[in-house]
C-alpha cells in the first residue's frame, strides 16, 4: 500500500473517530450550559456562561451516592460470578468429551437471540416467589451467567496446546489444578475482556434494574438518570451532567485497559 492510500485511510478513519466522539463532546457542552442555552436554536457548540455547578447540582438532587453504591455492588457481585460459571462451562465445552458436548453448546448459543422482553415476566414472576424483588439476589443473580463470556473464553481455550494439558495430566494434575494453574494464566487478556463488557453491561443496565426495585434505596444509577428526563420539564443541564459523570468511571476503565480487550481478540479468533 503506497502512501497516499494510507494517508487517505488515515483521515478516514480521524472523521470517523470524530464522528463518533461528537456525541460524547455534545453531552459535556450541554452540561455545562444554562437550560435557556441549551433549548436555543441554532445551538453554541460551545457554552456561553460555564456552569460548573450543574455537576454539583446534579449530583445532590438525586440520591447519587447511594446509586453508585448499588451500581458497584450489583456490578462487582455479577461479574465475579460471571468469571466463575463462565470459566467452568467455557472450560468444558473446550476441553472435555461428553455426549452432545457441540449440540449443546449450539443450543446454548442460540439462546442469546431470544429477546429479553420474552424471558422478563417469567423472571420476575419466579424471583416474586423467592422473594428477592427488591433485593441485591434479583439484581445480581439472574445475569451471572452470560452466554458471551462462555463463548469467548471457549474460543480461547481451544487455541492452548494440547501439549501443555497432556504434561499437566502426565504430573498428576486433575481439571480444577489445569484450569487455575494452566489456563486461567494463559487466559489473563480474555478474562480482562470478559470483565471490561461484564462491567459495562451491568453499568449501563436500565430495564432489569428498573423492573426488579421498587425503593430509592435498591435503584441504580441509570434509574438515577431517568429522573431528569421527564416529558414536559427536562433539564437537559443537569441531565447531560449526570450522564457525564455517571459515564466517566467506563472511559477511564477503558483506557487503561484498551490494550488487553485488543490482545484479547487478536489471539481468540475463531477456532473450531
Amino acid at each position: 500500500m503506497n502512501k497516499s492510500a494510507r494517508t487517505a485511510i488515515h483521515i478516514l478513519l480521524i472523521l470517523g473517530a470524530l464522528w463518533m466522539l461528537l456525541p460524547f463532546f455534545w453531552m459535556v457542552s450541554t452540561s455545562l450550559k444554562t437550560q435557556v442555552e441549551a433549548l436555543q436554536f441554532p445551538p453554541n457548540l460551545f457554552p456561553e456562561t460555564w456552569k460548573f455547578l450543574n455537576y454539583i447540582q446534579a449530583f445532590r438532587q438525586v440520591d447519587f451516592s447511594r446509586y453508585f453504591l448499588n451500581t458497584i455492588i450489583m456490578t462487582l457481585g455479577t461479574t465475579l460470578l460471571v468469571f466463575v460459571t463462565s470459566t467452568l462451562a467455557a472450560y468444558a465445552f473446550a476441553r472435555l468429551q461428553f455426549f452432545g458436548r457441540d449440540t449443546l453448546f449450539t443450543l446454548f448459543l442460540a439462546m442469546m437471540m431470544i429477546p429479553m422482553p420474552v424471558y422478563l415476566v417469567p423472571s420476575y414472576v419466579i424471583l416474586s416467589r423467592f422473594g428477592w424483588i427488591d433485593t441485591f439476589f434479583a439484581l445480581i443473580v439472574p445475569w451471572s451467567v452470560n452466554i458471551f463470556s462462555v463463548f469467548l473464553l471457549r474460543q480461547h481455550f481451544k487455541t492452548i496446546p494440547q501439549e501443555l494439558f497432556d504434561a499437566a495430566k502426565i504430573d498428576g494434575l486433575n481439571h480444577l489444578q489445569i484450569l487455575k494453574n494452566i489456563v486461567l494464566p494463559l487466559s489473563k487478556a480474555v478474562l480482562i475482556t470478559v470483565g471490561i463488557f461484564q462491567i459495562a453491561t451491568n453499568w449501563n443496565s436500565f430495564l432489569w434494574p428498573l423492573i426488579v426495585t421498587h425503593s430509592d434505596a435498591m435503584r441504580t444509577i441509570q434509574t438515577g438518570l431517568a429522573y431528569f428526563a421527564q416529558a414536559e420539564s427536562t433539564n437537559y443541564p443537569l441531565l447531560c451532567a449526570a450522564s457525564t459523570f455517571t459515564t466517566m468511571p467506563l472511559i477511564v476503565l477503558y483506557v487503561f485497559v484498551q490494550r488487553q480487550i485488543t490482545e484479547s481478540y487478536a489471539r481468540t479468533g475463531l477456532k473450531e
